[in-house]
């Protein structure tokens, strides 16, 4: 990041961000003609698999990849070494997407302050998991929203937003693949007009306001009281993280995709059912046919290869 002749007028830039969502933005931040990139913050390196090997964040590993450099991981931003740290860079705008802290408010009050890039259409889905709860929704349109920090969550003004139509069969790591790429070209094509100031923010409106919370492992199950079609959107919403699951001849099978078919007569909601050559769970509205599962202890499976299993003889 070493500074040339050209650079005199471009605008020191620090981006934070630590999930594969920021990605993108990333590489086109790092190429763009009107910034100088003058650091990079990602939370810390962690153990990861069973053999816990030592891995860096998605933008951790980027950044090492783009030879990017100085590469900030602290534990807390908030702490006021990590604070200083970031500030000693003489940064004039801040970038965000996916970084997962709260940043302080040393860090928004710069000359052209602080951008986050939110997957949803702000207001809706403010907080901590805007994807799942787009699909778990059933939403027809998404978008990606860029908007000037502040110290609410998720409650700045939009400088820009890129609606996404969506067609129901998403899943959330899709989903969010697809809002990251869109994500980029939104702040490429944003930046030089948000630097030269005619590009103006205007204030998220209060209606249509909602707030996501993290999300927890119980989140994932599956429960037969809630009709099928909402159980589908939960198995494409929770994955990976929470993932999905159910309660069968007791054990806890692990539900990866899933389809809706009609109730029959007979069934009774929390029972497992065949269904063609797959198993379904019975809910209080149609049934969630599980096209593919993973039983405790063994692999991935289809779900016609775990009905053939549970038929064979002991």
């Amino acid at each position: 990041m070493t500074a040339g002749p050209s650079d005199v007028e471009r605008v020191r830039t620090v981006f934070l961000g630590s999930g594969s969502f920021g990605a993108p933005a990333l590489r086109r931040l790092a190429a763009h003609p009107c910034v100088e990139l003058v650091g990079i913050v990602t939370a810390p390196t962690r153990p990861v698999g069973r053999r816990q090997v030592p891995t860096p964040t998605p933008i951790g590993a980027l950044a090492l990849e783009l030879g990017l450099a100085p590469l900030l991981t602290p534990a807390r931003l908030r702490a006021p070494g990590a604070v200083e740290a970031v500030l000693a860079l003489r940064p004039g705008l801040v970038v965000l997407a996916d970084y997962g802290q709260i940043v302080p408010p040393a860090l928004l009050d710069l000359p052209h302050g602080a951008l986050n890039l939110h997957p949803s259409a702000l207001p809706r889905w403010r907080g901590a998991s805007p994807v799942p709860a787009t699909i778990l929704a059933g939403d027809a349109i998404t978008a990606v929203t860029l908007m000037r920090m502040d110290v609410g969550l998720d409650t700045g003004p939009i400088v820009a937003q890129a609606p996404v139509s969506l067609l129901g069969d998403e899943t959330a790591p899709d989903l969010e693949a697809r809002l990251a790429v869109v994500a980029a070209e939104l702040l490429a094509a944003s930046l030089d007009p948000w630097l030269d100031g005619t590009l103006v923010a205007r204030p998220q409106l209060a209606e249509g306001m909602t707030i996501t919370r993290p999300l927890r492992r119980e989140d994932g199950r599956l429960d037969p009281s809630v009709p099928a079609a909402a159980l589908e959107r939960r198995v494409r919403a929770f994955l990976p993280w929470p993932g999905t699951f159910l309660e069968s001849d007791g054990e806890r099978l692990v539900v990866t995709a899933a389809s809706v078919a009609p109730s029959e007569p007979g069934d009774v909601p929390g029972s497992v059912v065949p269904h063609g050559d797959r198993p379904a769970l019975a809910t209080a509205d149609g049934r969630l046919v599980l096209d593919a599962v993973t039983p405790p202890g063994r692999r991935p499976m289809s779900g016609a290869d775990y009905l053939r299993g549970r038929r064979r003889p002991a």
